[in-house]
């Protein structure tokens, strides 16, 4: 409810999501940014009164989410600069570098606070348990709960990883901030020095979610597979055009949220019209570009379907790329050549990451299967990656 409130004040014309997502994430930011201070202040304060490193170490976690937010600010400001000359895809790359300062913000604090910690309990300190500090750290963790909420709204609203990990890394505090906060209850029926402990557990609940952090961060920075929705909506689209009847070699570059560009082949029949084809394909590349919001690239194969020798022939190569447990799919499929001689042409396609054995040992395996059947054909095999 306040959330949908804070949006509503904030952002006008909320529902266009797409030209707003700036908006959007200026506001988590500065929502961030007040909301840890205000909590930093707080446990600090109380952290010192009562003199608990485990409290103090929290509170600095806080404070490191205020700078995390900070970063996510200036992340989306950064990534919404236009290409130029030396980034011709824009800078929305940014926006993951952004979380990864975040990330490695998070884990800093988490090495500093376990050094404190395991120096506490090799030198125990009293600690004064109170009930208005005792309060004051229940209502904290309310305000995380509601910020992780806020954050996991908006991130899924603007499909920021940025904001999704905020929202993570907040739903921890929450965990982390209940330790906290019975290690302050506890300190009032025992003398075990339990602070210094349950400041080595915050801490290293910081480093791991700082570890997840980079992990999810670095990811699409390295080049992850890309969306199955987006692959899905981008073949079915190319399909669902006139004379178009089979697409294979989708490629998916991500250059940022909402930044995406796409290549594709698709599959003609040989003996159509060139200039009709070809405005089929500037058709679906300008239409599917504006529907799923990226920058597509179609490119025409021609393949001959009204050969009775060649669709035998690839009736026969598609049964054996079937029983074969490391092939997937087969394309650009031809025959080339005359009487006895003939070259039978295709690609491929395979799980590179599940391939037990090298290319040219299944190459060699799917020539073997074909002249088992076909002895006059010759095998010219290219071996495809699946990019997807």
């Amino acid at each position: 409810m306040f959330s949908n409130l804070l949006i509503k004040i904030f952002i006008k014309k909320s529902n266009d999501v797409e030209n707003l997502r700036d908006s959007y994430g200026y506001l988590a930011g500065f929502v961030g940014i007040i909301s840890n201070i205000l909590l930093f202040i707080i446990k600090l304060t109380v952290g010192i009164l009562v003199n608990s490193i485990a409290i103090i170490a929290d509170a600095f976690n806080n404070l490191s989410d205020a700078a995390s937010s900070i970063v996510t600010i200036v992340g989306f400001k950064l990534s919404k600069r236009p290409a130029d000359k030396e980034h011709p895809f824009g800078h929305g790359r940014i926006e993951y570098l952004s979380a990864l300062i975040v990330a490695f913000m998070v884990m800093m604090v988490g090495f500093q606070f376990i050094k404190t910690s395991f120096e506490r309990i090799m030198h125990p300190e009293s600690i004064t348990f109170e009930i208005i500090p005792f309060i004051l750290l229940l209502l904290s963790i309310l305000v995380k709960l509601w910020l992780s909420r806020f954050n996991k709204i908006i991130g899924e609203k603007i499909n920021s990883s940025a904001l999704k990990a905020a929202s993570v890394d907040a739903l921890g505090d929450v965990f982390t901030s209940s330790c906290v906060v019975i290690s302050f209850l506890a300190t009032k029926f025992t003398t075990i020095p339990i602070d210094g402990y349950i400041g080595v557990l915050v801490s290293l609940i910081i480093l791991y979610s700082g570890f997840t952090l980079v992990k999810e961060t670095m990811s699409p920075l390295i080049g992850e597979a890309p969306d199955p929705y987006l692959v899905t909506s981008i073949t079915t689209g190319v399909l669902s055009y006139d004379n178009i009847i089979g697409v294979h070699d989708l490629i998916i570059h991500n250059y940022g949220v909402g930044k995406c560009m796409a290549s594709i082949h698709a599959e003609i029949p040989s003996n159509i019209d060139i200039m009709k084809i070809h405005e089929i394909i500037d058709k679906a590349e300008r239409e599917l570009s504006e529907k799923l919001n990226i920058y597509l690239v179609i490119h025409m194969d021609p393949i001959c379907i009204d050969s009775k020798e060649v669709n035998d022939a690839l009736t026969m190569v598609q049964k054996i790329i079937k029983f074969n447990s490391l092939t997937k799919s087969v394309h650009d499929f031809r025959i080339v050549g005359e009487g006895n001689k003939k070259n039978l042409i295709f690609d491929v396609v395979v799980d590179s990451a599940n391939l037990t054995i090298t290319e040219e040992e299944l190459k060699s395996q799917l020539i073997s299967e074909v002249r088992k059947l076909h002895p006059e054909y010759n095998c010219i095999i290219t071996i495809d990656n699946d990019f997807i």
